[in-house]
């Protein structure tokens, strides 16, 4: 019996996820029944939640529709999307779950604001749920992560460097505007709230009560954050970050 058959183009960055000679050009993807375009985006390499508009014949659906024979399928990321577009899902939120390869990355997210779960020791499992449940977006190195069918708002980071990371995260998820440094406790992620220097005193060290008025603190783990030397060459990267937006 003959397979169905339709054509796939997958464009800009959704190319990264397909071998080396499919990538930019028309794939002829042969099926049997009619399966849902979701389950045959992924079958040819490509994660759903990098996914943001679909057209099949030039009208656009969402992941429950069922490829036929003959149609012609144009997938495309949020960075050259078609307007107006079908929405997938719902817009991204400002938070984050990352897996176990973006400790820095994590840590930077914090310093910038965004409250962002991190653990070394988290599953794939999990981290899929509680991006679920908790509505998170995430972050990770592994593709295969991202295919989990209760993912809906995911990216694989291309970059290994930790620095490059998080501009790209800000590009893609178009967070410069809401960058709102120090709100964050870089340890636990816990927010920040300023405490009087007399109720912290026998926490920090006399010196530091000496040169210092300004204190936060964790209202999760407790920790003590003043703007010591390290401040500056925090703010520096910060500044620096910021300055790649345009």
């Amino acid at each position: 019996m003959n397979q169905n058959q339709a054509e796939f183009r997958f464009y800009a960055e959704l190319n990264d996820f397909l071998p080396p000679t499919s990538r930019h050009q028309t794939i002829t993807y042969q099926f049997k029944d009619n399966p849902a375009i979701k389950d045959s985006i992924e079958s040819l390499g490509v994660p759903h939640p990098e996914v943001n508009v679909i057209l099949v014949n030039d009208k656009s659906v969402d992941f429950s529709y069922l490829v036929q024979h003959g149609d012609d399928c144009q997938i495309f990321p949020v960075s050259e999307s078609p307007q107006p577009p079908l929405p997938l899902r719902p817009p991204p939120p400002n938070q984050f779950i990352l897996d176990l390869h973006l400790g820095k990355l994590a840590g930077y997210l914090r310093m910038l604001g965004f409250d962002t779960l991190y653990r070394n020791d988290y599953h794939d499992e999990e981290l899929a749920m509680v991006s679920s449940s908790e509505n998170r977006i995430l972050l990770t190195r592994d593709i295969g992560l991202l295919k989990r069918g209760i993912v809906t708002h995911g990216y694989w980071v291309r970059a290994t460097d930790p620095e490059q990371q998080i501009g790209e995260i800000l590009r893609r998820f178009n967070l410069f505007d809401a960058v709102q440094p120090f709100r964050h406790c870089l340890h636990c992620n816990g927010s920040l709230t300023r405490v009087e220097k007399e109720a912290i005193g026998h926490l920090v060290p006399p010196k530091t009560l000496e040169y210092y008025d300004q204190f936060h603190r964790c209202v999760s783990c407790g920790k003590i954050y003043w703007k010591g030397s390290h401040y500056q060459k925090m703010q520096d990267f910060i500044d620096n970050i910021l300055g790649r937006k345009l």
